[in-house]
């Protein structure tokens, strides 16, 4: 990775708020950023389980770590008033679009009012600041069709957590327009931008309704891997692929918070997708043993069947590129699953940063 020079120059002693930090993404990117030597304070809600990668890691001791509510407005003002942070990452959602169905309120709740809440707490820090707000490949109207999405195509949403994801984008747009105008810079001097990217695997994500997750407890459980739709086509990557986009891209937002202000797409290269049923086989390789069955759940949700995202402002305009394919990502994620126990586990992640940075 060609800019570790430039992450270590951005972020060490820096002050970095990370919301979401007890979740599969956040703790990751905590660990980056406790190794790029940045001060980190967390704010998010308890880890669903005690296995979750942010426990094994012993997260707590990587940051001050605030256990509270995204949509606790107050609460959350009062960190960002306290903490007085540098750069702000905000991935703090409900991440999953089943459980959007089965929660659509508390969906919109967090992922959009929580996003504004955050931009409200933004406007009262009187003090530098970039900020970058995570969303989701899905926040583009969906044609299911062979076209890489870019950057400036229209927003839409099927599912409730696509949706609150790309009024989460209009959210942000609306804010940066109104309180933190790049044109406007040198008088309130916040630097917003929204980071798009999905599909992510990784070792340590233990959610329901996964892939990934759900091909390692079956394979862990010696069951046939159930393969929901097997057809669909997603942009694949490695965790760290996407995270290693947001760190270049706040720290671009310093060198020049009104270029790089706006919306960024992180994805793997053009050539580089995969179907459902392929990563599955991946993995069960990877593996070394397993197999699969297709099923039809029934109520089966609508979920999209083809994505994909056009990288080339990210590519053209940051520097920033894919530091792996999908076989070496599926590769990386099944050595995790079966190296990994409680003493080792932030080893394992350590190494794996490190690696993929002198790469």
């Amino acid at each position: 990775m060609h800019y570790k020079e430039i992450l270590e120059k951005a972020y060490q002693h820096k002050k970095v708020l990370l919301t979401g930090h007890t979740g599969f993404k956040g703790t990751w990117m905590l660990c980056w950023l406790q190794q790029l030597g940045a001060i980190v304070k967390g704010y998010a809600l308890t880890p669903e389980n005690t296995n979750d990668l942010y426990n094994l890691v012993k997260g707590d001791e990587l940051c001050d770590s605030e256990i509270s509510d995204i949509r606790d407005k107050e609460k959350l003002s009062k960190t960002v008033t306290d903490f007085q942070p540098d750069f702000i990452f905000h991935l703090a959602a409900q991440p999953l679009v089943r459980r959007s169905y089965e929660m659509p309120l508390y969906t919109f709740e967090v992922n959009v009012s929580g996003t504004a809440h955050l931009l409200e707490s933004l406007r009262e820090l009187k003090k530098p600041c970039s900020a970058v707000i995570v969303t989701t490949d899905k926040v583009y109207e969906n044609k299911e069709a062979d076209y890489a999405y870019k950057e400036s195509d229209k927003l839409g949403g099927y599912d409730p957590y696509s949706a609150s994801k790309a009024a989460a984008e209009i959210v942000v747009s609306s804010y940066r327009d109104s309180f933190f105008n790049p044109a406007d810079f040198n008088q309130h001097r916040k630097a917003i931008a929204t980071a798009r990217a999905g599909n992510v695997i990784g070792g340590g994500d233990w959610a329901t309704d996964r892939i990934v997750p759900d091909i390692i407890r079956s394979l862990q459980k010696g069951e046939p891997v159930i393969v929901r739709n097997p057809g669909a086509i997603r942009p694949w990557q490695h965790v760290l692929e996407p995270l290693s986009g947001y760190l270049l891209l706040g720290a671009r937002l310093v060198d020049d918070p009104v270029k790089y202000a706006g919306a960024w797409n992180f994805g793997p290269a053009p050539d580089d997708v995969l179907t459902v049923q392929e990563l599955v086989d991946q993995a069960i390789y990877c593996f070394g043993k397993g197999s699969y069955t297709t099923a039809l759940i029934p109520g089966q949700k609508h979920e999209a069947q083809r994505l994909q995202l056009d990288i080339t402002k990210a590519k053209n305009e940051m520097g920033w590129v894919p530091g792996m394919n999908a076989h070496t990502a599926i590769q990386l994620t099944v050595d995790w699953y079966k190296e990994a126990a409680p003493n080792n586990a932030l080893d394992i992640v350590r190494e794996q940063i490190a690696k993929y940075q002198s790469s």
